[in-house]
């Protein structure tokens, strides 16, 4: 059981994506620590120095699906 999730799906620009994930990239390689706001609210979650790393990518006939999991 989840005791907290926040999930959002939105359509951005593929730089907007790029510019995202280098922020995450950033964050991961500079601090123990993980920041996120979401509607209002500040979220700092500690991230160990070992994590696990899954990527999926699904080829369809007309739509691709790429996923990018960080656990810990």
């Amino acid at each position: 059981m989840d005791i907290f999730e926040i999930e959002q799906e939105e359509t951005v620009s593929r730089k907007e994506v790029a510019s995202r994930l280098r922020r995450l990239a950033n964050m991961l390689a500079g601090s123990d620590d993980l920041e996120f706001e979401r509607g209002g609210m500040h979220f700092t979650v500690h991230v160990p120095d070992k994590i696990q790393l899954k990527t999926e990518l699904e080829v369809e006939t007309d739509e691709r699906e790429l996923e990018i999991e960080l656990k810990w």
